[in-house]
């Protein structure tokens, strides 16, 4: 069993998490199976250029769909990478 000190700052915690191994203190049969329902890929912003008759047609196509029309973007973009 691991014991851990009361440190008297950073430099001293620091010093003591250095000189152990935590591999020594678990073991595999120790660890649970947890699950993580609401985890949501990051995802990053970018610009991206098309022409005006395209992105139209897409906004039509998600108003008909009732979706957003960037959500109806990376639903092609999905699509196009699984094929």
């Amino acid at each position: 069993m691991l014991k851990i000190p009361k440190f008297k700052n950073e430099d001293a915690e620091r010093n003591f998490w250095s000189k152990i191994s935590l591999a020594d203190y678990f073991d595999s049969s120790d660890f649970e199976k947890v699950s993580f329902p609401n985890l949501k890929p990051t995802s990053e912003s970018i610009s991206i250029r098309l022409p005006k008759f395209m992105l139209s047609r897409i906004k039509e196509k998600a108003n008909e769909s009732n979706i957003p029309y960037q959500s109806l973007i990376k639903t092609y973009i999905r699509a196009g990478l699984t094929t």
